[in-house]
């Protein structure tokens, strides 16, 4: 799944080429996860004003009203000049003067929805529960630290669930407590303030690196160039069960956690 890393990686890769295009038409495939909820041809004539990404949605901002696209489990976004003809996998389309806007998602668990504003139902259904963004200024130590003290189930899951801090999805969540000496299964609630400071950074600085490198492509991520990400070749953890830890030698561990594998290192994991 496209986690924040791969979504902003997304976003950079064409932020700045669609911004100030005008939409020209939109074509729709086979239904989404959610309708869009307006006709396809009330956005013809709009303009694109910037990008912007919320969690692990991408807020794609018109003259009037803006566009919510989330990647789903498969989903990829392409943007160019000129793009082959749409396939069965192809459900979204937006041509602008600047560019043709794919996305592509096999599985359909992606969307697109369109909302008058930030403040309307169908966008705030979407962002209103979502955590704090750990890649800007508003990711708090103090409300970071406070709120996982209010949290008994195990951290690792805490992380995954966003509404805490958004988008450390299952291969960054890995890594992440990893580099904080964490156990997966530790209870949220038992994080002292120092491992809750070595936390917050690690979570910051992980997923800093996976933007740098890319993000992450497992099977099919690339970005709106065609792009694929290299971040998966540097894990420490994730995907390495049996192998050694990259800093102790201990064989690297693999467990369940709400039928997601994690994985981790025992030795330099022990609490």
């Amino acid at each position: 799944m496209p986690e924040l890393p791969e979504v902003e990686v997304t976003r950079l890769s064409f932020a700045l080429e669609i911004a100030g295009a005008k939409v020209i038409s939109v074509c729709m495939g086979k239904p989404l996860r959610w309708p869009l909820g307006c006709l396809p041809t009330a956005l013809a004539g709009r303009s694109v004003q910037a990008v912007r990404r919320r969690g692990k949605y991408l807020l794609i901002d018109l003259d009037q009203g803006l566009l919510l696209v989330h990647l789903g489990m498969s989903g990829s976004l392409g943007f160019a000049s000129q793009l082959p003809p749409a396939g069965a996998h192809d459900h979204f389309e937006m041509l602008t003067t600047q560019g043709t806007l794919r996305l592509t998602d096999p599985r359909r668990f992606g969307a697109v929805v369109y909302a008058d504003s930030e403040d309307a139902p169908q966008a705030c259904k979407l962002l209103d529960k979502l955590g704090m963004e750990p890649l800007s200024d508003d990711f708090d130590i103090d409300r970071f630290h406070v709120q996982l003290k209010r949290r008994k189930a195990a951290i690792k899951q805490v992380l995954l669930a966003g509404d805490v801090v958004v988008g450390v999805g299952n291969i960054y969540a890995s890594e992440v407590l990893f580099w904080a000496g964490v156990r997966p299964t530790l209870s949220a609630t038992r994080l002292s303030w120092p491992r809750s400071v070595k936390l917050h950074a690690a979570i910051r600085d992980v997923l800093a690196r996976a933007v740098a490198k890319g993000g992450s492509t497992l099977r099919n991520f690339s970005n709106a160039n065609g792009d694929s990400g290299h971040f998966q070749l540097e894990t420490m953890v994730y995907a390495r069960q049996g192998q050694p830890c990259r800093v102790c030698g201990t064989p690297i561990k693999a467990l369940r956690q709400g039928q997601r594998s994690t994985f981790y290192c025992p030795l330099c994991q022990k609490a």
